[in-house]
C-alpha cells in the first residue's frame, strides 16, 4: 500500500496547530484511517509519545491517594514537554491529557492503568496486572513496556510430604506461610478408611501401601483447591520415597518445578527457606519451567494454541488467558483498508513505515480481556513456534 503523507502535501498551506487539528478530527471521524495512522505512530509528526503507566485500584485504595499518583504523573510530563517541545505542541497535549484524566472509570475493578497519548493517538488500557509507575514521554509507543513493567511477584508453593503427614507453604522473597486446609494433614486420619477386609491382612507392608496411597490421594485433592487459588510454581518437599509415591498418584505433575529430597517433618519456616535458597537464585529459570509445564498442562486439556495465525485468532477474540512469547520475536502486520494480515518480511521492518509488530496487537488484545503476558527467552518455544497462548475455554 502506498502511503500519503499529510504533512508534505499540508504543511505548506496551513499553519502546524490547524494541520493537528486537522489530522485529529480527521483520525476521530474516519476508522479505516484511524487504522492507518495507528501505524505510524513513532514517526517526528507523531510526537511526543506519552506513555503513563500507574497502580490503579479504586476498590482498595482512596480516591484522594489516586488522584495524588495522577497528579504526580501529570506534572512529569508536564515538565518534560516544557523542557523539550514546543509551546503550542506542550499546550496541545496536556489539554489531551487533561481530558483523558478527568474521565477515567473510579469504577473499575480492576489494578493498574495505561495511558498513551500522541497528538494524533489516544489509548487507556485498565489491567488485571499489577504494575510499577512508569511515565515516558518519547517518540513513540511500546506496548511491551507494560508487561516488563509488571510487578514480579516472586511466589511459589511448598508441598512438605513425609510418611506421617503433609503440610503447605505460600512463599515469598522473604517470608514462608503455612496455608491451612480442610484436609486432615496426618496419615493416621486415613487408616480407619481402609476396608475391612484389607485391615484384617496380617501383611503389614501391604496395609501401609495402601494407607499411604489414600492419604495421597486427599493430599492431591488439596492441591486443586489451592493451586486454583495459586497459580505459582510448587516445590515438592520429602524422601525420594514418599515423593516417587506422590510422582505415580498426582493429578498435578505439571504444576511442579522440582522436588527437594530429604526428610523435613520437623523443619522450621527457616530451615525449609534455607533448603530451597539454591532455587531463588536461578528463579528466572524457574520461571520458565513453570510457564512450559503451564503450555503442557494447557495442551492435554486442548486450551492451547501456537503459531502466529492461530494465536493471533484467539487473541482477537478475547480468548487469551496467559500469551507466552519470546522476547525478541517478532511478526510483521500490514494494515489495511479491512482486515489486517500478518506476514514474514524479507527484513526486520521499519517502525515509521506503515509495518507495524502484530505481536504488539496481540500483547494488547490479551491484557483488554483480562489476561496475563510473559516474556522467555530466544528459542525456548522454538516447538511452538515462538509463540502460545493458553485459552480460556
Amino acid at each position: 500500500m502506498t502511503r500519503v503523507s499529510l504533512r508534505n502535501d499540508l504543511s505548506h498551506l496551513i499553519p502546524w496547530t490547524t494541520w493537528l487539528a486537522l489530522v485529529n478530527k480527521t483520525y476521530t471521524m474516519i476508522p479505516a484511517l484511524a487504522s492507518e495512522l495507528n501505524g505510524l505512530i513513532g514517526a517526528d509528526i507523531y510526537r511526543p509519545a506519552i506513555s503513563i503507566i500507574l497502580p490503579f485500584e479504586p476498590k482498595m485504595s482512596l480516591k484522594s491517594v489516586l488522584n495524588q499518583s495522577l497528579k504526580g504523573a501529570v506534572a512529569q510530563v508536564e515538565r518534560e514537554l516544557e523542557s523539550n517541545y514546543p509551546a503550542e505542541i506542550a499546550e496541545l497535549m496536556m489539554d489531551k491529557l487533561a481530558a483523558i484524566i478527568s474521565n477515567l472509570n473510579f469504577g473499575t475493578h480492576k489494578k493498574s492503568v495505561a495511558i498513551f497519548v500522541s497528538p494524533v493517538f489516544e489509548k487507556v488500557l485498565y489491567l488485571d496486572i499489577p504494575v510499577k509507575e512508569k511515565v515516558v514521554v518519547s517518540g513513540s509507543f511500546e506496548i511491551r513496556d507494560l508487561v516488563h513493567n509488571k510487578k514480579q511477584l516472586r511466589q511459589y508453593l511448598v508441598l512438605m510430604l513425609s510418611a506421617k503427614q503433609f503440610g503447605m507453604f505460600l512463599g515469598t522473597s522473604n517470608t514462608l506461610k503455612r496455608i491451612i486446609s480442610n484436609t486432615p494433614e496426618s496419615v493416621y486420619a486415613y487408616i480407619n478408611d481402609v476396608p475391612e477386609k484389607v485391615a484384617n491382612f496380617t501383611d503389614v507392608s501391604s496395609r501401609k501401601e495402601i494407607v499411604m496411597d489414600k492419604f495421597l490421594l486427599q493430599v492431591d485433592n488439596a492441591l486443586d483447591i489451592i493451586l486454583g487459588a495459586y497459580r505459582v510454581p510448587l516445590f515438592v518437599l520429602g524422601t525420594e520415597k514418599i515423593s516417587g509415591h506422590f510422582k505415580s498418584h498426582t493429578r498435578h505433575a505439571k504444576a511442579v518445578v522440582g522436588f527437594v529430597p530429604g526428610n523435613y517433618e520437623k523443619a522450621s519456616t527457616d530451615e525449609i527457606m534455607r533448603v530451597l535458597k539454591p532455587n531463588m537464585e536461578k528463579w528466572d529459570a524457574i520461571i520458565q519451567k513453570d510457564l512450559l509445564n503451564q503450555l503442557e498442562d494447557a495442551a492435554d486439556k486442548k486450551k492451547l494454541v501456537f503459531g502466529m495465525r492461530d494465536v493471533w485468532k484467539e487473541a482477537t477474540n478475547r480468548q487469551g488467558r496467559l500469551l507466552v512469547v519470546e522476547k525478541d520475536y517478532m511478526r510483521a502486520l500490514q494494515r489495511g483498508l479491512h482486515q489486517p494480515a500478518i506476514y514474514m518480511p524479507a527484513k526486520r521492518y521499519n517502525k515509521f513505515s506503515n509495518v507495524k509488530d502484530a505481536v504488539d496487537d496481540i500483547i494488547q488484545a490479551v491484557l483488554e480481556s483480562g489476561g496475563d503476558v510473559e516474556f522467555v527467552d530466544n528459542d525456548v518455544l522454538k516447538m511452538y513456534q515462538h509463540i502460545a497462548l493458553v485459552k480460556y475455554h
